[in-house]
């Protein structure tokens, strides 16, 4: 089993492990703080350190309760010491792309009473799909206005679980038309405070001012109902 140091710590940018399984040019550690690709995100990368040794990480996969890296030119082995080191320039922009988009998915809900049917969160673009009846350009940029109202508010977003049948209690804590949250006992609640509160398993920023503003620069039909919208970041490039 892999511990997953990102869900409690968004911003750990390295981090000390142990190789407990090496399997063609994949390794898992006993813990990381690589986000591996999976709802909407893309994974981490980054690189392997071993003493002066450096194995570049390009994919990241969850599978059962273990995440494997995959390291070209593979020379590690079972019970290696390793330190790992994410791109943090890549996991900034996507924790502020993912805080934006729920902030964009609660408004939504709150202003249309739409629920979300996709998304996918990247560096350069993110995009979020909503079942509105009508294509109306005019009432989804209000909506984007909003949430950039909301997001320069400096609401704090904090991270907490809670157990299952707790966490359904609460109004609008899942957003999504046809997807639930995993069949497990405690569900990793991600609160923007005074605005959103949802069940997620993603990095996120801890402040919405971290986020900037979201641009709209595209608006898509996709089926009955269906509407997508694409954004991008103000300012593009912001480290913490």
């Amino acid at each position: 089993m892999t511990k997953l140091l990102y869900m409690d710590n968004s911003y750990l940018k390295e981090f000390e492990a142990e190789i407990v399984e090496v399997s063609n040019e994949e390794i898992v550690l006993d813990q990381t703080a690589f986000y591996p690709r999976g709802g909407g995100l893309p994974e981490d990368t980054g690189v392997i350190l071993k003493g002066e040794e450096k194995y570049i990480v390009d994919q990241v996969r969850k599978e059962g309760d273990k995440v494997f890296h995959h390291v070209a030119n593979l020379g590690l082995s079972t019970g290696d010491k390793v330190r790992g080191i994410i791109d943090w320039e890549k996991r900034y922009t996507i924790m502020r792309m993912h805080t934006g988009i729920h902030a964009l998915a609660s408004v939504f809900n709150k202003k249309t009473g739409a629920l979300i049917t996709g998304n996918q969160v990247g560096v350069d673009k993110s995009r979020l799909d909503v079942n509105i009846e009508k294509f109306d350009r005019k009432l989804i940029e209000e909506v984007f206005s909003e949430t950039n109202q909301e997001l320069a508010k400096g609401r704090n977003v904090k991270i907490y679980y809670l157990p299952r049948e707790e966490a359904f209690k609460i109004p609008g804590i899942v957003k999504l038309a046809e997807a639930m949250p995993p069949d497990v006992e405690k569900l990793r609640i991600v609160e923007i405070e005074g605005l959103d509160i949802q069940a997620d398993g993603g990095p996120h920023v801890s402040n919405t001012k971290e986020v900037g503003e979201l641009v709209l620069n595209k608006v898509e039909n996709k089926g009955k109902n269906n509407r997508r919208v694409y954004f991008t970041l103000k300012p593009e490039k912001l480290i913490q």
